[in-house]
C-alpha cells in the first residue's frame, strides 16, 4: 500500500481540511475541554449495534429521527459525531474482524460470515487485556461479537462461497414487517438482558482501581423487522419516504435483489411499514444506549471514560429494492460514529470521511497504549481532540460474501464514490450532487473513473484480491463437499429439519429452486481456471 494512502500515524496526514459544526443547543462555537491526564488511566464503554444506518440520527437531522434518537444525541452534544464513517467490508463478522484486527479483509482474509479471524487471533482487545484494562466477560463484554471463524449457518458459508458461480435463485427468507400493537418495551429481550449484564458490571467494578473496558453488542436495529407501537410512536411517521428507483440496474445489483428475496412486494404501503419499523427499531436501540449512559453517570464515571458509541454496517431498509446489507451503497456501508470522554470536544460534528478501521489505534490512543506497526487505519484523537484538523480523505470497503457474484471495492473521496467489480462495469456516483445513488455516472465520467480506479489500485490490487478470494471460495467448497459426503449433518436452518442431509439437500436450502442444470453451472464453473 502506498504510505501516503495508507498505514501512516496521524502527525504525517495529508489531506483535505477537516470542516465541522456546531450541534443545535451548543451555540456558535463546539466546547474544547483541557485535557489533564487523570493517576488513573481511562475507562472505555464501546456500544456497538448491528444494521445502523449512519445517516439515521436525530442530531444529523434525519427527518424521521428528530425526536427518535434522545440518547445518542445528548452523547453527541458532550461529545463528537462523524458524519461520513463507513464500515469496511458491510456484513457482520468481516467488519468486526477489520475492526478488531486494524486490519482490511485483503489481509486478515476475513472473507465471509463464516471466515473471520482465527481463534486466538491478536486483536486490540488482546493488547488492552494486557495492559491491564479488567473486562467483562472473556470476550470483552456482552452481547454480540462474531470476529472470529466458525459462526453462522450452512447457508451463509454456502452462498459466499458459491455466489460467483452466479446462480440466479432466491436465497434468503425474510419475515414479513411485525409491529406488536402493545406498549411493549422489550422487543428485543436478548438485547435488553445484555444491557442489564453490562449495568451490573458498571456498577460491581466503578470503585476499581484498574480501568475496565466494556463492550457491549447489541444485535438491533437488525432485521427481521419487528417492533411496538411504543417505539414506532418515537418515529416521525409523516416523514417516511419512499425511495426513488435506480436509473439504471447494475447486473451485480440484479443478482444481489433475485438472491435477497424480497417476498413482500414493494408497494408503497409495504415500503413505508418497512422502513417505519426499522426506524422504530433505532429507537428502540437508542433507549438501550441511554440505559448505560445513565449508569454511567450514576456511578459518577463520566469525568474518566470514554464512551463510543458505532454500528458494523448499515442496512439498506428498502432502498434500491432491498433490505440487509451486503454492497457499498451510503445505507449499506454508512455507520454512526459518536465518542465522548475525557479531552474530546464538545457539541461537534466533524465531516471527514473516517472508517471502523481507525477503532484500533484510536482505542491505543485512549488507553495511553504504543500503536503497533501494520494497521490500515489511523487514529482519530487528534481530530476528537481539536490537535488536528486534517485527515485521510477517503474511506475503502470491500465486499466478497453472500448476495453477491463478484466482490466488491469502493473509494469513497470527497463527494465522489467509486465502486469496482471485477468481471462487471463499475459504478460512480457523486453523493452531494446524487445523495440517493441512483445516477451512475460511470459511463459519462470516464476520467474520474479513472482517476479514482488508479488511486483505489494504489491501496489494493483489487483484480489480484479478486483471484485470491474466487480461488478460497472454489477450495472451500470442495472441502465443504467432502466434508459432507464423510459425515452429513442434522440441517435445522431456514425451515429445513433433516437427519443426515446430503450435499444436495443443503443446497436446495441454500438455494430455493436449485436444480440439476444449477448443478451443471456450478460444476463448471468449479473447473474454471
Amino acid at each position: 500500500m502506498d504510505d501516503k494512502l495508507g498505514r501512516r500515524k496521524f502527525l504525517k496526514i495529508v489531506g483535505l481540511s477537516a470542516t465541522s459544526a456546531a450541534l443545535p443547543g451548543c451555540g456558535s462555537s463546539a466546547k474544547r475541554v483541557t485535557y489533564q491526564r487523570p493517576a488513573k488511566k481511562p475507562n472505555i464503554i464501546f456500544v456497538h449495534t448491528d444494521s445502523w444506518d449512519g445517516r439515521v440520527l436525530g442530531c444529523l437531522g434525519h427527518p424521521v429521527m428528530k425526536k427518535a434518537t434522545p440518547n445518542i444525541d445528548g452523547l453527541a452534544r458532550r461529545g463528537t459525531v462523524f458524519r461520513n464513517t463507513y464500515c469496511s467490508h458491510p456484513i457482520c463478522c468481516p467488519s468486526r474482524a477489520n475492526m478488531w484486527s486494524g486490519t482490511y479483509t485483503f489481509r486478515c482474509e476475513s472473507w465471509n460470515n463464516y471466515k473471520g479471524l482465527p481463534e486466538g487471533a491478536e486483536t486490540v482487545l488482546t493488547r488492552l487485556r494486557n495492559a491491564g484494562y479488567r473486562f467483562a466477560s472473556e470476550k470483552g463484554g456482552f452481547g454480540k461479537h462474531d470476529h472470529i471463524s466458525g459462526g453462522h449457518s450452512q447457508l451463509a458459508r454456502v452462498t459466499a462461497w458459491t455466489g460467483p458461480a452466479d446462480i440466479r435463485l432466491p436465497v434468503y427468507r425474510m419475515k414479513a414487517p411485525k409491529l406488536l400493537e402493545d406498549d411493549v418495551e422489550r422487543v428485543h429481550r436478548r438485547d435488553w438482558n445484555d444491557v442489564d449484564e453490562a449495568k451490573n458490571f458498571l456498577a460491581g467494578h466503578a470503585a476499581d482501581e484498574e480501568p475496565f473496558f466494556l463492550y457491549v453488542g447489541i444485535r438491533a436495529p437488525h432485521p427481521a423487522f419487528t417492533t411496538s407501537r411504543r417505539w414506532l410512536n418515537m418515529i416521525d411517521r409523516d416523514a417516511v419516504a419512499i425511495p426513488p428507483k435506480d436509473t439504471q440496474l447494475h447486473p451485480v445489483m440484479e443478482y444481489q435483489q433475485i438472491t435477497k428475496n424480497w417476498m413482500h412486494g414493494f408497494l408503497a404501503e409495504t415500503v413505508r411499514r418497512t422502513r417505519s419499523i426499522y426506524y422504530a427499531m433505532c429507537a428502540e436501540a437508542d433507549a438501550m444506549v441511554g440505559e448505560l449512559l445513565a449508569e454511567m453517570d450514576r456511578l459518577g464515571l463520566a469525568e474518566n471514560t470514554y464512551f463510543i458509541f458505532s454500528s458494523d454496517h448499515g442496512e439498506n431498509n428498502m432502498e434500491h429494492r432491498q433490505f440487509y446489507k451486503m454492497n457499498m451503497y451510503e445505507s449499506s456501508v454508512r455507520v454512526p460514529l459518536v465518542v465522548a470522554g475525557p479531552g474530546i470536544r464538545q457539541g461537534v460534528i466533524i465531516d471527514n470521511i473516517v472508517s471502523l478501521i481507525d477503532i484500533y489505534p484510536t482505542l491505543m490512543d485512549m488507553a495511553e497504549l504504543p500503536c503497533p506497526a501494520g494497521l490500515d487505519g489511523e487514529s482519530l484523537m487528534p481530530l476528537l481532540r481539536g490537535a488536528a484538523d486534517d485527515s485521510r480523505k477517503w474511506a475503502f470497503a470491500m465486499f466478497t460474501g453472500s448476495s453477491s457474484n463478484t466482490t466488491m471495492f469502493m473509494l469513497r473521496k470527497g463527494d465522489w464514490k467509486y465502486v469496482a467489480y471485477p468481471g462487471y462495469r463499475p459504478q460512480l456516483f457523486n453523493l452531494r450532487d446524487d445523495p440517493d445513488e441512483i445516477h451512475d455516472l460511470s459511463g459519462a465520467k470516464p476520467q474520474i473513473v479513472g482517476q479514482l480506479d488508479a488511486e483505489l489500485r494504489r491501496i489494493v490490487d483489487y483484480e489480484q484480491v479478486h483471484r485470491r478470494c474466487i480461488e478460497y471460495d472454489k477450495e472451500s467448497f470442495i472441502q465443504w463437499r467432502r466434508q459432507i459426503a464423510a459425515s452429513p449433518i442434522h440441517l435445522k436452518e431456514y425451515g429445513a429439519d433433516i437427519e443426515n442431509a446430503t450435499c444436495e439437500q443443503i443446497m436446495a436450502n441454500c438455494y430455493i429452486g436449485f436444480k440439476p442444470h444449477h448443478q451443471v453451472k456450478l460444476e463448471k464453473w468449479l473447473n474454471e481456471k
